[in-house]
């Protein structure tokens, strides 16, 4: 069976947009899931489909229709169903779209696709999820988690001359290990590019040390030496990324950091920046409106340095702004552009026992869960540990704790980082619903002053 070309039709859709500028994303994904509980498999999925969206702009308005199928009668229809949303949306009043952008140069090069994981055997998920029980049972745990992969071909084409495609692939395992009664429980997971770095037996024997058997200790509310782990620290950049570093929201002064660009804002060895090509990370070409993605430093020795901007919150932002290749939507989204590829430089610590050294009484944490925003302009954050929550005591990571509630500012949390590991790790959630678009951070352990404990959980 041949594969659809998604390139092929981007530029047969595009013909059939008149009237005004026009831009068709064009995405085919091939991808297996399968979910687990209990050491037993409980669902498995296969995706092999083709989307297709038409975006026109008419008066500074954008509208999308999406297609029904490849076929010119299908593909005729969508682009008549955006036009005329666009169009209808314009006689309300000009909208503040500037227009689609340009062809932006040949993106940089990626190794973001992988021959192997792209032939989807299903013998990787059987093979993966075997280990996982395996694992599991030599703890006396139960096992339950995902495993996803996935290949992804990108094509946008545009009326400004923009032709741009893409492919990726990227492999998931999450694994937690628990008792029958809940009472342990630890996490661990690898995301990679190809499904050879992902080794099912190293991921599930690190969620079940983290499971250990024994009485968890309680910490009363206060603020404490924390540790963060890797996974915990991609959270909080997530986070970051969307309330500190859009672009729309800075241009409109809703941003934690508007007003602070060029001012120190986390500490010295604080580095972060957004690089689509970084090894290690889930690497894009261009963004949505098929702008190529290039590094963009953030923080710089703990100095903010810049926001990311789509064609949309550039034109808000004024004062020469251009886009930065951050668009998650044709025409923007509401919610405005973030970044996707956030890599945050290590240090030198050779692990999160190390990091623990100085620390006479503390916390470490594996991972965050439940977490949401209380004062986005602050990055204030409220949310909770969770599988794998340990005492740090006289600069050992000794008995497991209950799990802690914590209210407390990502921005504050960088402020106070001492100490970071050498090793990164790509971490992410890799929950996709609807079209499959997996994004990563790349980010050490870290160590920091203070953690606000607001209490423990039930």
């Amino acid at each position: 069976m041949t594969s659809p070309d998604p390139a092929a039709i981007a530029q047969r859709a595009l013909a059939h947009a008149h009237g005004g500028e026009a831009l068709v994303t064009v995405v085919h994904e091939r991808s297996l899931t399968s979910r687990f509980a209990r050491s037993r498999p409980t669902q498995a999925t296969a995706v092999d489909d083709v989307t297709v969206e038409i975006a026109c702009v008419r008066d500074g308005r954008v509208a999308s229709a999406s297609a029904r199928g490849t076929g010119d009668d299908e593909l005729r229809a969508a682009a008549r169903r955006a036009a005329q949303a666009a169009a209808a949306a314009a006689r309300g009043g000009p909208g503040d779209y500037p227009g689609l952008p340009g062809p932006g140069g040949p993106p940089h090069p990626h190794d973001g696709w992988d021959h192997e994981t792209a032939r989807l055997e299903p013998s990787l998920p059987a093979a993966a999820l075997r280990s996982a029980f395996d694992v599991a049972a030599e703890h006396g745990l139960e096992a339950y988690g995902i495993w996803t992969a996935g290949e992804v071909r990108t094509a946008i084409a545009s009326t400004t001359g923009v032709l741009a495609a893409d492919a990726v692939t990227d492999v998931h395992l999450k694994v937690v290990c628990r008792d029958a009664t809940g009472a342990r429980s630890g996490y661990a997971a690898r995301t990679a590019t190809a499904a050879r770095a992902v080794d099912a037996r190293a991921v599930a024997g690190a969620a079940a040390r983290r499971a250990p058997a024994g009485e968890r200790a309680t910490l009363p509310p206060g603020e404490y030496p924390v540790v963060l782990d890797a996974h915990a620290v991609g959270l909080l950049l997530e986070f970051l990324g969307a309330l500190a570093f859009n672009g729309l929201a800075h241009a409109e002064g809703r941003g934690a950091l508007a007003g602070r660009l060029g001012r120190r804002v986390a500490s010295a060895a604080v580095n972060l920046s957004d690089s689509p090509s970084f090894p290690g990370t889930l690497p894009r070409a261009f963004d949505a409106e098929g702008v190529p993605k290039r590094p963009l430093p953030l923080i710089q020795d703990g100095v903010a340095h810049r926001v990311v901007h789509d064609t949309r919150s550039a034109a808000a932002a004024g004062r020469g702004a251009t886009t930065t290749g951050h668009a998650l939507a044709p025409g923007g989204t509401p919610e405005g552009p973030a970044p996707a590829n956030l890599v945050l430089v290590g240090g030198g610590a050779r692990d999160v026992h190390e990091l623990a050294l100085p620390v006479e009484r503390g916390i470490y944490v594996t991972r965050l869960w439940y977490v949401n925003p209380v004062h986005p302009k602050r990055t204030l954050l409220t949310g909770m540990t969770r599988d794998g929550t340990f005492l740090i005591e006289d600069g050992l990571i000794t008995r497991p704790l209950r799990d802690v509630r914590f209210t407390d500012s990502a921005l504050r949390i960088l402020d106070a980082t001492e100490a970071l590991t050498a090793s990164q790790r790509l971490v992410t959630e890799a929950e996709h619903y609807g079209r499959r678009h997996a994004t990563g951070v790349v980010c050490p352990a870290l160590r920091a002053r203070g953690l606000r404990v607001t209490g423990a959980t039930p």
